[in-house]
């Protein structure tokens, strides 16, 4: 039995989808309960990917007599990334721009408390204060969401995809 029953795009697909809202989710716990400015919580949400790609390629793997290649792992992960990431970042800029836009200058002020805390001078902190103020816009977090989540999804699945790869034999 040759026959793949799933591919590594509708896979990527539907798990896309699911670690997308459950990102989401997270998301709103955290600007909800006040924690967002809180960097172990944001650091956590990167498990939701992960557990995501794990997720998938077990379902890939379940799907196709237990094989997956390195590339449809890669193939699959990166999809989930891609889609997961246009639906926290299209949620982040609604949220920020039409809900709650008092978060970007939460976060624009925290950052100025901790270049104040590393003793940066008055002049230091201005520059950084202009240039963080360009990059929390909600169309800037939007892009940068996406970007961020194909680019860390990639890298989780080359190696989570190293580990979890199971050839099909060459002769059957």
């Amino acid at each position: 039995m040759n026959e793949q029953t799933v591919s590594p795009g509708s896979v990527g697909v539907r798990y896309g989808i699911i670690t997308g809202f459950v990102s989401i989710i997270y998301s709103l716990i955290l600007y909800m309960t006040g924690l967002h400015l809180n960097k172990g919580l944001s650091y956590l949400g990167t498990v939701i990917p992960i557990v995501g790609i794990i997720m998938a390629y077990l379902y890939y793997k379940k799907e196709n007599g237990g094989f997956m290649s390195y590339g449809q792992g890669l193939g699959t992960g990166t999809i989930l990334a891609a889609v997961s990431g246009v639906l926290s970042g299209t949620f982040t800029y609604i949220y920020l721009k039409f809900i709650d836009g008092n978060i970007l200058e939460q976060i624009r002020n925290a950052s100025i408390e901790e270049m104040e805390n590393k003793g940066m001078s008055d002049e230091q902190i201005e520059q950084a204060a202009s240039m963080t103020e360009k990059f929390t816009t909600p169309e800037m977090m939007l892009i940068m969401g996406v970007v961020g989540a194909v680019l860390l999804g990639f890298i989780l699945s080359l190696l989570i995809a190293a580990v979890m790869k199971r050839n099909r034999p060459e002769f059957e």
